[in-house]
């Protein structure tokens, strides 16, 4: 059996570490192996270990429950050989990259686990659309990694100015994020981006055709991904990653390349929401109010500050809309939190009702 020493040098370049080791132990107690999961597929995972890359089936853990379903990224335990091979369980993850579903039900979907960076990859080939990008920003905050948004395709904003307002208008949408412009065709902007995920685990985010398999090949350091080109009406491109994948850094690190991503529901992200929105949450804390909802109700800063020109309006109607989309996901699985919402609709629009009451005895 693979000696602890051996697995933490064979498995120190996809993030093991002395806390890894120390949570694994009582699964090497009882003769299993440590390894991270590089892919998923119908059950089954490749799973790196210190014996090379194994395939495993993952139906001992927990199928039923989408949240704790095995994912790539989760650091496991796999029986030490035999065939079929099993993964026994999975360590406590550090963070994890959630978005509601598409179904119905309130369910969430877990995308990557253990990530310390969440690169959000927007191509410039097409206009931007800053509301898909604080949805994205505001799953990445809540995950517990540290977002940085990178500009693709730089190449086809020729106009340093106009690339300028471009990165001041992302800028604006994302505070206290780095916003890195790139151009992996020409290798340009790539050494900044290197040096950021260096170390730790990144996962690579954005919709189909935003150049993410392109930027991944260019941070390996060769085709390992499929490579097609985007429309031209719109930018988007055909999946050419259909699963997720891990794969080590030539500089260091590790990176999770996702599919594109068509649908980023939120799924409990207040605190992402409010972290994306942090100058409106600031703003707030000068209301009159302490629960406005900063539409009608007086002595409210944050209307204030977009009727002075300090908040654009758009940053306002889009944080409203990220807000009631999280409550409405959350109200679905609890149902105090679903009375209290119940609540203030009663009470928003008894104040509706009352306003449009005092507005025509001043007609009369």
């Amino acid at each position: 059996m693979t000696s602890t020493s051996a697995a933490s040098t064979a498995l120190a370049p996809y993030g093991w570490d002395e806390t890894w080791a120390d949570a694994f132990a009582p699964h090497a107690a009882d003769g299993l192996l440590p390894g991270r999961v590089v892919r998923v597929d119908r059950g089954q995972c490749d799973v790196v270990t210190a014996d090379g890359t194994v395939r495993a089936d993952t139906e001992f853990v927990v199928p039923r429950d989408p949240m704790k379903v095995v994912c790539t990224g989760d650091w496991v335990a796999v029986d030490p050989g035999g065939d079929p091979r099993y993964v026994r369980a999975y360590l406590p993850r550090r963070t994890a990259f959630v978005r509601s579903t598409s179904s119905k039900r309130s369910d969430g979907q877990i995308l990557a686990a253990n990530v310390d960076h969440a690169v959000v990859a927007v191509s410039l080939a097409v206009d931007l659309d800053l509301g898909r990008i604080e949805r994205f920003l505001a799953l990445a905050w809540e995950s517990g990694a540290q977002p940085v948004v990178v500009l693709t395709k730089a190449d086809l904003v020729p106009d340093p100015v106009t690339l300028a307002h471009l990165v001041q208008d992302v800028e604006t949408s994302a505070p206290g994020v780095p916003v890195l412009t790139v151009s992996a065709l020409h290798g340009e902007g790539l050494d900044v981006l290197v040096a950021l995920v260096g170390s730790g685990t990144s996962v690579l985010l954005g919709q189909s055709g935003a150049g993410k398999s392109t930027l991944a090949n260019a941070l390996v350091g060769a085709d390992v991904m499929d490579v097609r080109a985007a429309r031209d009406v719109d930018g988007k491109g055909r999946h050419t990653t259909t699963t997720r994948n891990l794969l080590a850094l030539p500089s260091g690190g590790v990176l999770i390349d996702t599919p594109g991503l068509r649908g980023v529901g939120l799924y409990d992200a207040e605190g992402g929401v409010g972290q994306v929105f942090s100058e409106i949450e600031e703003l707030a804390e000068r209301c009159r109010f302490h629960d406005c909802a900063h539409a009608t109700e007086p002595d409210c800063a944050v209307r204030s500050a977009v009727e002075s020109g300090e908040l654009p309006q758009r940053r306002l109607e889009s944080y409203r809309k990220l807000v009631r989309e999280n409550q409405w996901i959350v109200a679905k699985t609890d149902a105090r939190v679903r009375s209290e919402l119940r609540r203030d609709w009663k009470r928003k629009g008894a104040e509706g009702r009352a306003a449009m009451e005092i507005k025509r005895g001043r007609r009369m």
